[in-house]
């Protein structure tokens, strides 16, 4: 039993499968994470056709094998319980599809999230409650968990008899973005096959420290992303709940992609913090600790660089990542 290093291949969009592997088998990864759906696109899984065809399935594995590598998982992140047409209903398919797609190809993990409900029954628009302390927030609270726990509890037997696993993304703007709010879905939900994917950038700029978290969570840890962030001077004002953004930027050449067709909104100049190359928020010697305290849980689990560190192309996001978790893994003895 060991961890296996690999990295989720959406950075790698503009490239076809066999390119993509070739990258991260160059960095001396073993593992692969392909998105099949939510907010972005599978470029790297034709969906469809593995769905149908058990020739399609044996011949998309044998990519992997081929190259020494391992499918260690499907993500499928996106808002499936939005009241946008355009957004909940879409993102439920393709979970639901990314459910049945990982157990016909034999792979343990999914990666999803747990979604955001809109504020009451007649609203257009998803809405996230930060903090209720008016009181009036635990009222839109309880309508929204009515409606996550069904569906939730659906989607976990749906794992089950495709003996899947489902990982979230404790991600702001969800139901479940931190230890806590996983703890009152595990007691709403009471699931069998769902789980949290360890994902510490997103920990990092809400000020938890991950690897409390990890001992927090323990065995409920059932996936792991290598990703980092680095808390910014501009917090000392800004603050990390901050809202002050401009729009997508007009020219090309200027947008921050997050998918095919997708990119994020324009930064302030000093923001309070911002996603960054493994090792460039967190020397090694934390990533150390971090996989320390990773392979104490579960010395079998899947760790995935995600990279999204405007500052670098692709690859040399993924090379320095690979640099950085390698030396903490070899440091580690995992």
């Amino acid at each position: 039993m060991a961890l296996t290093y690999g990295a989720y291949t959406a950075c790698l969009q503009d490239r076809s499968l066999d390119e993509a592997l070739d990258v991260l088998a160059g960095v001396g990864l073993r593992g692969a994470e392909i998105n099949t759906g939510g907010f972005i696109p599978s470029p790297h899984a034709p969906v469809d056709a593995l769905l149908v065809s058990e020739k399609a399935r044996r011949e998309y594995l044998r990519v992997f094998e081929d190259k020494g590598m391992e499918l260690t998982g499907l993500t499928v992140s996106g808002n499936p319980l939005s009241p946008l047409p355009t957004e909940g209903l879409p993102h439920a398919h393709d979970l639901r599809r990314t459910i049945e797609l990982a157990g016909k190809l034999g792979v343990r993990d999914v990666v999803a999230m747990s979604g955001t409900p809109g504020s009451d029954p007649g609203v257009r628009y998803p809405s996230w409650v930060v903090n209720p302390w008016n009181g009036i927030d635990l009222e839109v609270l309880e309508y929204q968990w009515s409606v996550a726990v069904p569906f939730w509890k659906q989607i976990d037997r749906l794992a089950r008899e495709h003996d899947v696993q489902l990982a979230f993304e404790m991600h702001p703007r969800n139901l479940v973005f931190s230890p806590p709010t996983f703890e009152q879905f595990l007691e709403r939900v009471e699931p069998t096959n769902i789980g949290v994917n360890l994902d510490p950038s997103h920990l990092f700029w809400q000020q938890m420290e991950p690897i409390a978290c990890i001992e927090a969570l323990g065995s409920h840890i059932t996936h792991v992303h290598a990703k980092d962030t680095a808390v910014l001077p501009g917090a000392a004002v800004r603050g990390v709940l901050d809202t002050v953004f401009d729009p997508v930027p007009e020219n090309p050449e200027e947008r921050t992609p997050t998918g095919i067709g997708h990119w994020c909104a324009s930064w302030p100049q000093d923001p309070a913090w911002r996603f960054v190359a493994i090792g460039e928020g967190h020397d090694t010697d934390y990533w150390t600790r971090f996989l320390t305290a990773v392979a104490a849980v579960n010395p079998d689990l899947n760790v995935n660089i995600e990279h999204e560190d405007a500052a670098f192309g692709r690859i040399e996001g993924i090379e320095r990542g690979a640099r950085t978790l390698l030396e903490a893994a070899q440091r580690a003895g995992v």
